[in-house]
């Protein structure tokens, strides 16, 4: 999560023009018909263009999501994993702690594959530095010290800051992008994450 890895980040989203197109059909590996369980493609809000979704056109917003969220799952993953570990914690959480990764796992693979077919790199990271709803290094070694109700509030903290930043981010994707694969993740997000929000208050106004 180092300055240099945020500067690198940085310069690969640069180099990405403002309208850039590619055609995936001939490598993508995503049937036009086929979306994303329990999703309707023709009531995605802000859905692409019939040409955009014809030919798998792409802009910045859309390589710009992906890649930032791709950490951003991998970090709750991780998190998840780390308090599923743990003895003595509320089966609630334990409960909600799988269904995160559960849901997270297969997006990351669904969004690493995007960007390998527009051919871009996915090496962002989170940076301490940045308001983006990540935890710190110091959050993320306090969570893995501690034990029962204690991890239970660092664990539900941190995810409620990374979902409300997600939530944002995919908000925004669905304003600004037209990929029609990033935007069905985007509505995915929004809808399981706002759901999961709910629940992870309930459950810290309990501790």
């Amino acid at each position: 999560m180092s300055s240099t890895t945020s500067t690198r980040r940085a310069l690969a989203l640069s180099t990405i023009p403002l309208a850039v197109t590619l055609s995936l059909a001939a490598c993508s590996g995503f049937d036009g018909d086929e979306s994303l369980p329990g999703v309707n493609r023709d009531e995605v809000p802000g859905a692409a263009s019939p040409t955009a979704e014809a030919d798998g056109e792409f802009n910045e917003a859309d390589a710009r999501f992906l890649t930032m969220m791709i950490p951003h799952h991998e970090q709750e993953v991780e998190m998840s994993e780390e308090i599923l570990d743990k003895e003595g914690i509320d089966e609630r959480v334990l409960t909600l702690a799988e269904q995160i990764r559960n849901e997270q796992e297969p997006e990351i693979e669904q969004m690493e594959s995007l960007l390998d077919q527009w051919e871009i790199d996915d090496d962002a990271e989170p940076d301490d530095d940045d308001d983006g709803g990540w935890m710190s290094e110091v959050d993320m070694e306090a969570l893995e010290a501690a034990d029962g109700s204690a991890a239970e509030r660092l664990y539900l903290e941190g995810v409620i800051e990374g979902h409300e930043a997600a939530v944002e981010m995919a908000e925004t994707e669905m304003e600004e992008g037209i990929n029609p694969d990033a935007l069905e993740v985007a509505q995915l997000i929004i809808e399981a994450q706002t759901a999961e929000l709910a629940t992870m208050q309930d459950l810290a106004a309990d501790r």
